[in-house]
């Protein structure tokens, strides 16, 4: 360990029983390739998001199905996790390949291994010490007037159906590169507007970008 496995359960007030699942959930796969937090990660961010969808149907009771969605998408992404990761002052503790150096670890492996950890509490101490654990780092963030961020796609989707009873109409114009990086470009337009373009390295990405160029026509 970069530093004593035990002096990261004081940070976050908890002593495994079992300190080798502690271990795992630090250990990126660059560091071994069997052992690793992976699955770890996947049951974390289905406990994380049951605990946090639980608490926001709480506190905000008269929220609908939509907003309570997009307010637990901007508590459990990777800008919120690494946040979390700092507190926890994880690149102290997390395990990563000797390729990789203490100060250059990716802000995705941070994310993940918040999130295993997350998954190693539920199976050491169950959900009820595992609650307190995310209400413990989360409350600063649950505490906040939370902005619902509504994207590009859906704020189009939402001004062409309110003026013209359509949807808009996305089309995709070229598809190149390679399978594992492609440069997708895709065109957008509502009734009576222009095609706007966009690009991205996805259908998803490029939609919205296409997007974002039309909405931003109605500024001018």
């Amino acid at each position: 360990m970069k530093k004593n496995i035990s002096s990261f359960e004081k940070i976050i007030g908890v002593k495994f029983k079992n300190q080798n699942l502690l271990l795992q959930s630090l250990t990126h796969k660059s560091n071994n390739p069997l052992n690793n937090n992976e699955k770890l990660e996947f049951l974390g961010d289905r406990v994380l998001g049951l605990i946090i969808s639980k608490n926001l149907y709480k506190l905000f009771p008269n929220d609908k199905e939509g907003d309570l969605d997009k307010k637990l998408a901007s508590l459990v992404n990777r800008k919120r996790c690494v946040e979390i990761s700092n507190y926890l002052s994880l690149k102290d503790y997390v395990l990563v390949g000797d390729n990789k150096e203490n100060s250059k670890i990716e802000n995705k492996i941070l994310a993940d291994t918040v999130e295993s950890i997350v998954g190693a509490l539920y199976l050491d101490q169950g959900l009820e010490v595992t609650e307190k654990f995310i209400l413990n780092y989360w409350k600063r963030f649950l505490n906040e007037k939370l902005t619902i961020y509504r994207d590009p796609k859906t704020m189009l989707q939402e001004y062409s159906l309110k003026l013209y009873k359509t949807l808009p109409i996305y089309n995709v114009v070229e598809n190149k590169g390679p399978r594992h990086k492609p440069v997708i470009k895709v065109s957008v337009k509502i009734k009576n507007s222009k095609k706007y373009l966009g690009i991205g390295n996805s259908k998803k990405e490029a939609e919205q970008k296409a997007a974002l160029k039309l909405l931003d026509t109605f500024k001018k």
